[in-house]
């Protein structure tokens, strides 16, 4: 083994490890001596992957290409590369390449099948899932992602079975207590431990089973994410509420995720349990935001709260998040105030806001004294509508029952469902959903076209 393979080697631990920018720093080094060396072109574009760095991962592994063509890895993780920057058409061209001098590659059928996925094309998702589970019928990515397919598509028996898979998967967080798991046992006069799985909005959407598992008997004690302790105090059927950043100490019977609870309890499309409102606010703070918005703005008919940005980090947020510029149609509403809820990354598009009415902004600190979304939740009490982006504010205005448009890449989360324009989750919220990936600003008419229907409506209703 060469000097610069033995580096690569080394590194590659390295890399394995967590330590990526340390990898990342032995990668480059070895190009520096040896420019032409494909392999090494090729981990540096797994580290820049790795670090979010899409852009430059794209290049890495095209120099690794055009060194070495016939390069089935590189060409893979270009393709997958490719996929987070929304290239669609390239990246399925290299995931084929890949296939074509590797015909029994795995991963390269197994990322194929959830760019399709990611786009729209169910069909070409399924069919690559196909060929990768012949390949390896016990992939647990690969269930999990079909069970996300499968629940997307209102098949939420198969959907749950397969999306079990997760708890199989790399990045899974396991949990591990000396109790048993909860699977169906009868609950009366017993304690079982409920924990946040996921994100934030996620933790508030799921939250609703602590409710129907209280109601069929339990002590609940709910472990989720520290900055949502504020929020949850005013949700039913929490009987103990601890942050997930302190260990249990408390005695309990069983344990379950607050996902696993809607897939233990068997829910459909039949059962959904859409009662909202089940987050309260507590009035004083309604009171005091409705005081401080009458003196940050000014009079107004209607109110308009908007969201545009959510969480850059996540993994499809280029198929979710849209441009501020996609609603200037809801600036042509007539008798309308725009305010926006956008907070820290996103907002500095309003800058840019050329529309012929403006979009008022709110004190910087909101939230921060109260509590995670207190502040927010207040304020949006005091909008007429919500329009958002598919973020944790979907989830938040839908949990407290305020008329929200949630408008939807092509390819939503599996909870939006397909071809509707409703949620059973929410029934506050009407869906807007892209009929081409990357066109929003068609979105953002369709918005102002419902929400002129809304208004003529409820004047004509209150005539």
């Amino acid at each position: 083994m060469s000097e610069s393979q033995q580096k690569l080697v080394t590194a590659w631990h390295i890399h394995q490890q967590g330590d990526i920018a340390a990898a990342r720093q032995a990668y480059e080094e070895v190009l520096k001596k040896e420019p032409n060396n494909a392999n090494a072109w090729c981990y540096l574009g797994i580290a820049l992957h790795d670090q979010r760095d899409y852009a430059n991962a794209v290049e890495a592994y095209q120099k690794a290409v055009s060194i070495q063509p016939a390069f089935p890895i590189a060409l893979n993780n270009l393709g997958n590369s490719l996929r987070y920057l929304g290239r669609i058409e390239e990246s399925d061209k290299r995931f084929q390449q890949a296939i074509d001098l590797k015909p029994d590659y795995f991963n390269a059928y197994r990322n194929r099948g959830t760019l399709h996925a990611w786009t729209g094309r169910i069909d070409l998702a399924l069919k690559y899932y196909a060929d990768a589970m012949r390949l390896h019928p016990q992939d647990a990515e690969l269930h999990r992602n079909l069970g996300v397919i499968s629940l997307l598509q209102g098949n939420f028996e198969l959907g749950w079975k397969e999306y079990r898979h997760r708890w199989k998967c790399v990045e899974a967080i396991q949990h591990r207590y000396a109790q048993p798991k909860w699977t169906g046992q009868d609950l009366q006069g017993k304690t079982i431990l409920l924990y946040a799985e996921q994100g934030l909005g996620d933790t508030i959407h799921f939250i609703r089973y602590a409710k129907i598992l209280q109601e069929r008997g339990a002590r609940t004690i709910v472990h989720a994410q520290a900055p949502l302790m504020a929020i949850l105090q005013g949700c039913p059927g929490i009987s103990n509420l601890i942050p997930n950043t302190w260990r249990v100490d408390q005695p309990f019977d069983y344990h379950c995720s607050l996902i696993d609870a809607a897939d233990v309890l068997g829910t459909n499309l039949s059962n959904i349990p859409g009662n909202v409102p089940y987050l309260k606010i507590p009035e004083n703070l309604v009171g005091y935001w409705k005081r401080q918005l009458g003196t940050i703005l000014p009079p107004a008919k209607r109110r308009i709260g908007l969201v545009w940005q959510g969480n850059a980090d996540h993994q499809a947020d280029m198929f979710r998040s849209f441009p501020l510029a996609s609603l200037e149609p809801l600036s042509q509403l007539d008798e309308v105030q725009l305010v926006s809820l956008q907070f820290g990354r996103g907002s500095e598009q309003i800058k840019n806001w050329t529309a012929s009415k403006p979009i008022y902004t709110l004190p910087e600190d909101i939230d921060r004294s109260s509590g995670a979304f207190m502040d927010t939740a207040a304020i949006l009490q005091h909008m007429d509508w919500i329009v958002t982006s598919d973020t944790s504010m979907a989830h938040l205005a839908g949990a407290l029952a305020r008329p929200t448009l949630v408008l939807l890449g092509f390819t939503p989360d599996w909870r939006w469902l397909l071809d509707r324009d409703d949620s059973p989750w929410y029934p506050t919220a009407r869906l807007v959903r892209q009929t081409k990936i990357g066109e929003w600003r068609s979105l953002g008419q369709q918005a102002a076209d419902l929400l002129a229907q809304e208004f003529r409506t409820s004047q004509a209703t209150s005539l």
